[in-house]
């Protein structure tokens, strides 16, 4: 198949026998989630083009290159609280140190005088700590002798030296600050030409507001995944219209819909096909044709009375795999193209609960590969099963369950019930998967499993 020739997809995929080459004793009718996730690695592109975008724009974008820091941050020695900036030589530990104050330093108006020797300055948060200076003892560790009243008010400098009412001098005990305490450095936070992001991360709110510290008004994106989906069957109704004898309405379509939201991608919906050849080969030849990614639901099982395998198989490079994993075994993965254009095509069983479970296993890595992210493992969860759970070893199991934090602090986790691949209410009920790997076996009341929380799918 010749790959895309638009710059912006920038889709030179290898060939599905290259990738499989690659990977030990390969058998798709008998392959691990482990051997299946390898596999999808060493072949999905990656979009290449690149995009500027105002900050305010780029929360949940794939930053594009490095961000080198033009400025130290912060860029001066400055105060972590309000206190009392001194220099830490004048410090006793023998007795209480008594120290006059000469005036005050607030953000974003230093101190301009000179310290004295047995002198202090009171200081505010993030002001510039004055020259000379090291330490902060913060306000309410002090003793303060307050300045008699001026006669004259209206006199009064702004900013004074030392305002009418403020200490005149301050005693410190004896310990209670050492040197350097309360002192932020100059580049503690970053220094000037230090890499403040590295390329590949997916933008976080955190993120926007360390790249507004810099100054930096626009940031370099990768330009967003198009990922194209639709469901397949002549049982499978759109919302709104007439649920006819032997029809259902089609949930995998809007699941799929939230969790593509999520990932931050550009969605295409390409609504239901009819298992009718004709149909089928316009919905792939148009879906490639304008997205990187395709996604599909059913079809894609040994023996279905459809046509979706074949056109899948005409239009591109395609492997049908027998994962050894509950629930989703059946799952086809490769690519198809369409006038010169490619998209990675991604087969998902029918069942919803096969839907969500094989999207979190395969698909959602691999879109974040392509959208040009870093890889980054999803956070896994131990918990005590609050009941026993039956399981062979030979394949992965995804069970739903519901983590509770117990008594005792600890996290406990219980299934949700009947684990059927069409019961979608137990998805809905979940907080999180229960994950029993492939050489595991049966688990015991009280024993410890990795759960993979729903909320860590962002």
């Amino acid at each position: 198949m010749t790959p895309s020739s638009d710059p912006t997809r920038d889709a030179t995929m290898p060939s599905l026998e290259a990738v499989a080459s690659c990977i030990a004793g390969y058998d798709p009718d008998a392959l691990t989630v482990s051997q299946a996730q390898d596999f999808i690695t060493r072949f999905v592109p990656a979009v290449g083009a690149v995009e500027m975008l105002a900050l305010r724009s780029a929360l949940g974008r794939v930053l594009a290159r490095d961000v080198i820091s033009p400025i130290a941050v912060p860029a001066s020695d400055n105060s972590a609280m309000d206190g009392y900036a001194l220099a830490s030589a004048a410090l006793r530990t023998d007795a209480a140190t008594v120290l006059r104050v000469a005036g005050t330093a607030y953000a974003g108006q230093q101190f301009e005088g000179q310290v004295a020797a047995g002198e202090c300055v009171r200081i505010m948060t993030g002001a510039v700590m004055p020259a000379g200076l090291d330490t902060v003892v913060p306000q309410e560790f002090v003793l303060r002798t307050p300045e008699a009243k001026p006669q004259d008010e209206t006199r009064t400098p702004s900013p004074p030296p030392r305002q009418a009412g403020e200490s005149q001098s301050i005693t410190i005990p004896p310990g209670i600050v050492a040197a350097g305490d309360n002192r932020r450095l100059a580049g503690e936070d970053l220094a000037f030409g230090e890499a403040a992001l590295n390329a590949g991360r997916v933008l976080r709110p955190a993120d926007i507001g360390l790249l507004a510290s810099l100054g930096q008004a626009e940031v370099a994106v990768r330009r967003r995944l198009r990922v194209a989906f639709f469901s397949t069957g002549d049982e499978l109704r759109s919302i709104g219209e007439p649920l006819d004898a032997g029809c259902v309405y089609d949930s995998n379509r809007y699941t799929l819909h939230a969790m593509l939201t999520r990932l931050g991608v550009e969605v295409l919906d390409f609504g239901v096909v009819r298992d009718e050849p004709a149909a089928l080969e316009a919905a792939f030849r148009s879906a490639c044709e304008n997205a990187d990614a395709v996604i599909t639901s059913g079809g894609v099982s040994v023996g279905e009375a459809d046509h979706t395998r074949k056109v899948m198989a005409t239009l591109g490079e395609v492997a049908f795999w027998r994962i050894a994993m509950r629930p989703g075994r059946p799952m086809a993965f490769g690519r198809v193209s369409s006038n010169a254009h490619s998209a990675v095509l991604f087969g998902l069983p029918g069942n919803p609960v096969a839907v969500m479970v094989t999207f979190y296993a395969f698909v959602r890595e691999a879109l974040l590969a392509m959208a040009g992210a870093a890889p980054q493992a999803m956070p896994m969860l131990r918990a005590r099963a609050t009941a026993a759970i039956r399981k062979k070893p030979g394949r992965t199991e995804y069970q739903r369950g519901i983590v509770t934090r117990a008594a005792d602090g600890d996290w406990d986790v219980q299934l949700t019930g009947a684990q059927g691949s069409g019961i979608l209410r137990s998805m809905s009920m979940a907080n999180g998967l229960v994950v029993l790997h492939h050489g595991q076996g049966s688990v015991a009341e009280g024993e410890r499993v990795d759960v993979l929380p729903f909320d860590g799918l962002v």
